[in-house]
């Protein structure tokens, strides 16, 4: 249950925001658009980034939405789950693959189901999420195995859907 409620689906103010949220979701509002337009200039920030980040990086889409369901599994976000399950499958993703992300901890070590980009990929999101250091370790597999832009945008992309994640959890945002 939502800690705060919605605004409504249909809100129509301020016009330029809420059209450009509308836009990017091919013209609905979703639950979590419907609790971030409770501050339209934070919803407006919100779309732009969030926008960047799931369309516009050179990063593999399979590593984006393999760091984005780790990150949801590990802080028991199901709506955010939810959203990018869907879309890992989509980016090459395995349904093996994705029922082992529900444990990340295990799937890091699984070598039958995930390559060494994938396996180090997830030791850096499980240790971003968890404890926010990254071992010298971790961070030197997956350095090994991608071009610094890229490592960047998966680092950006963890720490983003890490954000996410509290933000549903603390406020109750359901799936639609």
């Amino acid at each position: 249950m939502p800690r705060l409620p919605y605004v409504p689906a249909d809100l129509t103010e301020p016009q330029a925001i809420v059209a450009a949220v509308r836009a990017r979701r091919g013209g609905t509002l979703l639950n979590l658009d419907r609790m971030l337009l409770h501050s339209p200039e934070m919803a407006a920030g919100w779309n732009a980034y969030l926008g960047a980040i799931r369309t516009q990086l050179r990063l593999s889409p399979k590593l984006r939405e393999l760091a984005m369901c780790v990150v949801a599994v590990l802080n028991r976000a199901d709506y955010e789950f939810g959203h990018h399950a869907p879309e890992f499958l989509k980016a090459g993703g395995t349904p093996a693959q994705l029922d082992a992300l529900r444990d990340p901890q295990r799937a890091q070590a699984n070598d039958a189901l995930f390559d060494a980009t994938e396996r180090a990929a997830l030791a850096v999101a499980v240790e971003m999420t968890l404890s926010v250091n990254v071992s010298d370790a971790s961070f030197e597999a997956l350095a090994r195995a991608l071009p610094p832009r890229e490592l960047v945008e998966f680092v950006g992309t963890v720490a983003t859907y890490n954000m996410v994640s509290r933000f549903l959890v603390a406020l109750g945002v359901e799936p639609e």
